[in-house]
């Protein structure tokens, strides 16, 4: 099952959420067709046009290529959609390849480092003020999520590249839901804390080397999630 709040849904996120889940799980595989829109609008119980309305907007995500007077296309979401569908796919976890969370990590291996260096840079003492926080966070699962986000969001800001900031928010939903896992191993939590102090440390020394810091801690993380996983398989 899905995790969707179980309140009842206005019609058109409705038939969003069944022809996501319905692709998810194989029902619509990539590459299939959907069946005509009078069959469909029938399977879900909802209306032609709030059919088409959804349609439209799951198809200008990179769900479906939909053309004029032939039947509706399945599109990879992996090759045709947007950093947007993070957002989305956090709403289906449950559906997720098992590696598709090693991926996102991996991402950020490669775009957080950069993004600390150019914190650093710009906004040293915001970054330092933060940092101070870590000294007495207390040992709690979902205050390290939190304190963590609030440190990875606040980097992309401080970067002063705007990009950077639209990435980081697709990941918010997701983030706390993977934390809140991430952050109830007690050797998680310890190597937080000692990347949060030498990064202070390193910042208060001008920040050299700031990204083989956050990188080889980034690439620790992936390390700790794989392990996470397989005692939990």
């Amino acid at each position: 099952m899905d995790n969707i709040s179980d309140l009842p849904l206005r019609p058109a996120r409705f038939v969003e959420h069944k022809l996501i889940t319905s692709i998810l799980d194989g029902t619509y595989p990539p590459g299939s067709e959907l069946p005509g829109e009078r069959t469909l609008a029938g399977l879900i119980g909802v209306t032609r046009p709030t059919l088409r309305e959804s349609l439209h907007r799951l198809a200008g995500q990179g769900w479906f290529t939909i053309c004029q007077g032939k039947p509706t296309k399945v599109n990879s979401f992996w090759e045709n959609g947007g950093m947007g569908l993070l957002s989305i796919l956090s709403k289906y976890t449950d559906f997720l390849p098992d590696d598709f969370v090693i991926h996102l990590l991996e991402a950020r291996s490669t775009l957080l480092p950069v993004i600390a260096r150019l914190a650093a840079a710009n906004k040293p003492e915001a970054l330092l003020g933060i940092l101070e926080q870590a000294k007495t966070i207390e040992d709690d699962a979902m205050i390290f999520t939190r304190f963590d986000w609030n440190l990875q969001i606040s980097m992309a800001r401080y970067s002063h590249n705007p990009v950077y900031v639209l990435i980081f928010n697709d990941f918010s939903s997701m983030y706390e839901m993977l934390g809140s896992l991430y952050f109830q191993m007690e050797e998680a939590r310890k190597s937080s804390r000692s990347f949060y102090l030498e990064m202070y440390k390193n910042i208060r020394n001008g920040g050299k080397g700031i990204e083989r810091i956050v990188y080889a801690t980034m690439e620790k993380s992936i390390d700790l999630w794989k392990n996470l996983k397989g005692n939990n398989l």
